[in-house]
């Protein structure tokens, strides 16, 4: 079977206007520089320089939404007991219930940087539901400028309805998308979450420990939830990292303000 020839570009077409040129394997460097350049205009328009960055799952709901659920799946399960998939799903919203609280959290918290930052910082987040959209929501209710930084996934995502309007941004590249979250973060707070929680939060962790993000906040909020899943201590004990490079651990919303308000000096 041979295999099939591209068909060649339309040569009379401006290049900027040629969209199937624009979306081709060659322009990757372009639309790269593009995705970096638009955000950072717009957001230099908005007199944006700070914010602070919240992290977390999308799948953490308000504690009504999460009894709702777990309602919803034992009915399901009533009706069909054979199924071990419905079983395996209500395991995963009750341990989901578990952590509902922290929306609440990050909502308070979102508001706490608006309200108690007096507006220095916009409260920055990954765009979509869950803990990115508490923590929207908490500055949003409070007046104040809420950034989502969205990105294009195999299952459909969209962003929360807490955004600015004109802040709300769409990434195809996870790369350029963390850039924005990092350039102009003056803290990073992370919330309970999973395997993107977990790469977003280690980047941060790392960027700082090789000096290529001068040194800021990085808060976990949750101490069961993170002291269950790292022993950050033991990682210490080997020398793979040192005291320095760790990072706070808190319960409440107050707790990570406080640090940020101490590290920036604001009463």
């Amino acid at each position: 079977m041979t295999k099939e020839k591209k068909q060649p570009f339309n040569s009379y077409i401006k290049a900027y206007e040629d969209t199937a040129f624009l979306k081709s394997d060659a322009v990757r460097s372009v639309r790269l520089q593009l995705e970096l350049l638009k955000p950072e205009v717009i957001l230099h328009q908005a007199g944006i320089k700070e914010g602070v960055v919240c992290f977390g799952s999308a799948r953490i709901r308000p504690e009504k939404e999460s009894l709702k659920r777990i309602a919803d799946i034992k009915k399901q399960i009533k009706q069909s007991p054979s199924k071990p998939a419905l079983k395996h799903r209500l395991k995963e919203a009750e341990g989901l219930l578990k952590l509902a609280k922290y929306y609440d959290c990050a909502r308070k918290f979102g508001e706490l940087v608006i309200k108690k930052g007096k507006n220095r910082f916009a409260v920055v987040t990954g765009g979509g539901p869950g803990i990115m959209e508490a923590a929207n929501r908490g500055a949003y209710e409070s007046g104040g400028k809420s950034i989502g930084f969205n990105i294009t996934l195999p299952m459909e995502q969209f962003p929360n309805k807490y955004i600015t309007k004109g802040l709300a941004f769409l990434f195809h590249y996870f790369a350029i998308r963390k850039m924005h979250l990092v350039m102009r973060s003056r803290a990073v707070v992370v919330f309970p979450g999973g395997y993107g929680t977990f790469d977003e939060m280690f980047e941060i962790l790392t960027l700082v420990q090789t000096g290529k993000k001068s040194k800021i906040p990085v808060i976990l909020v949750g101490k069961e939830f993170w002291n269950g899943i790292f022993n950050i201590h033991k990682v210490a004990e080997y020398g793979v990292i040192s005291k320095e490079d760790q990072f706070h651990v808190v319960e409440t919303a107050e707790e990570a303000w406080d640090i940020i308000a101490k590290h920036y000096k604001i009463k």
